[in-house]
């Protein structure tokens, strides 16, 4: 029986196949696969989701950190950009899945890790997401709150950090909980307003600097290349592990993507071009405000507050909105789906939303922010060596294992061929989990201190393979022929 149809690339269930699974306990509506329909999402739609989200006060913050780490302005966009080229490789591996069979990450997950098992690479991701949640909110109430100080004595008011703080993170959970198709439609309109307010600010630091001021000359802090790599290395991991987390979960938004073009090219678009764009913005800026005020200012509200009351007032509307979009999509979703999956017929994604919104409180982005080496080594490079692994594990099983092929009623069975016997897949966890201690136990070890730098990749890399040798000639594995019998293949017509 044909339980799935192919088109131009794109996997839609069949009549039948949706009949066999509509009353499984791991279906609902935010967890099905996507339909003919539902692939909408044009080249444009993924390049305005990729510049909302690059267009953050963490990008900022980032560059800014880089530099106060010893790097010169170019060292540190430079390594900003290579970060980014290197982790869209595994962003563009795993939205093929979620292009070509609609599902969310959560369930395309269980092709790895089991029905049951899915749920550890879910709420890693989801407790990650959370966190960055928390982290956009604090940034963007901060910013508020001193915004707020600028065009009145809104400092006289007890608590009023927090009360920024706390208002904020109730419109960004507000927005969230309407969904991915909002999102959608704020990032499409979002990002051409956030491009020119960029530019704008730009084009003022120059003009008030009389031109580029200190920042093409500022020299690098390091007297070697020893000096240089030492913090090079982390600072890479680090700037792969901003987007680590979207290498993961992008299936969720790939799912409604009109074909492989439109997500590969709306993303390699957009991506390292933004991060490297915004990041030289911060730099400029900062720079800029040197000559200006005699002081370097990192933080884009202090610059705002030096401005008249209407101009102040736009650039509130600028950062509001730079957080969220970066916030609702990137940090939200995920961790939104994971609760769902927890318990498909009893959670949804609204109360998903909800959940994760309350988990970012309890991650205190206050103390991941108190310093920049938090920011980057205790933070991004932590969570990088944990989700490198998994990253793996996703690449090796869809490209490597299976060569992009699955049974989509499958993934909606609790004993069926990706239920793996006890619902956990052993393999996936202990090539996890070797990919996470190889790197952690060098962090410790003199001379190998390396292999901990660059732990995103190293356990990606090692977990790729530990996992496509364990799970050679699995039983779970479709071979074209099996394929061919469960799936359609309508006659192509010329994708758009």
């Amino acid at each position: 029986m044909k339980t799935q149809e192919e088109v131009n690339g794109i996997v839609t269930l069949t009549k039948e196949g949706e009949e066999l699974i509509s009353h499984s306990s791991l279906y609902n509506e935010g967890l099905r696969p996507t339909t003919k329909a539902e692939h909408s999402w044009t080249a444009y739609n993924f390049a305005s989701l990729w510049i909302g989200m690059s267009i953050c006060l963490p990008t900022y913050a980032m560059a800014a950190g880089l530099i106060s780490l010893g790097m010169s302005w170019w060292q540190a966009i430079l390594t900003i950009i290579l970060g980014n080229c290197i982790v869209l490789i595994p962003i563009l591996l795993n939205s093929h899945a979620g292009t070509k069979f609609g599902i969310p990450y959560p369930v395309f997950a269980r092709l790895w890790f089991g029905s049951k098992g899915a749920h550890i690479p879910a709420v890693a991701r989801g407790l990650i997401g959370a966190g960055w949640f928390g982290i956009n909110c604090w940034f963007g109430g901060a910013a508020i709150d001193t915004l707020l100080m600028s065009m009145s004595d809104w400092a006289s008011v007890p608590g009023h950090l927090w009360i920024s703080f706390f208002g904020f993170w109730l419109l960004n959970v507000w927005v969230a909980y309407r969904g991915p198709e909002t999102i959608k439609k704020m990032e499409a309109w979002a990002a051409p307003i956030l491009i020119i307010m960029s530019l704008a600010l730009l084009v003022w630091a120059l003009t008030k600097a009389g031109g580029w001021g200190p920042m093409l000359s500022a020299p690098s802090k390091f007297t070697s290349i020893g000096e240089f790599l030492q913090v090079f290395f982390p600072a890479l991991t680090g700037a792969i592990a901003f987007w680590a987390t979207m290498a993961l979960n992008i299936p969720d938004f790939c799912r409604y993507a009109k074909s492989q073009k439109a997500q590969i090219v709306g993303q390699s678009s957009s991506l390292p071009t933004t991060m490297g764009f915004f990041s030289f913005i911060g730099v400029a800026v900062a720079s800029a405000t040197v000559v200006i005020y005699g002081e370097a200012l990192w933080d884009p509200a202090a610059v705002l507050a030096k401005f008249s009351p209407f101009a102040i007032f736009l650039g509130t509307i600028g950062i509001v909105l730079a957080t969220l979009t970066t916030n609702v999509a990137a940090n939200i979703v995920a961790p939104a789906r994971a609760v769902e999956n927890l318990a498909p017929r009893r959670l949804s994604y609204e109360a998903g939303a909800i959940i994760a919104g309350v988990v970012s409180l309890l991650m205190q982005p206050w103390y991941i922010l108190e310093n920049f080496s938090n920011y980057i080594f205790l933070w991004l490079g932590t969570y990088g060596a944990l989700l490198g692994p998994i990253d793996g594990i996703a690449i090796a099983d869809y490209w490597l294992v299976r060569k992009r092929r699955i049974h989509l009623v499958e993934l909606y069975k609790h004993n069926g061929m990706y239920a793996y016997k006890t619902g956990f897949n052993v393999r996936a966890i202990w090539a996890m989990l070797i990919g996470i201690a190889i790197p952690f136990i060098s962090k410790f070890i003199p001379g190998l201190h390396l292999i901990w730098d660059n732990a995103w990749t190293v356990g990606l890399l090692i977990s790729l393979a530990i996992y496509t040798w364990m799970m050679k000639n699995d039983a779970s594995i479709l071979s074209q022929k099996e394929y061919d019998q469960i799936t359609s293949q309508a006659q192509e017509s010329r994708a758009s």
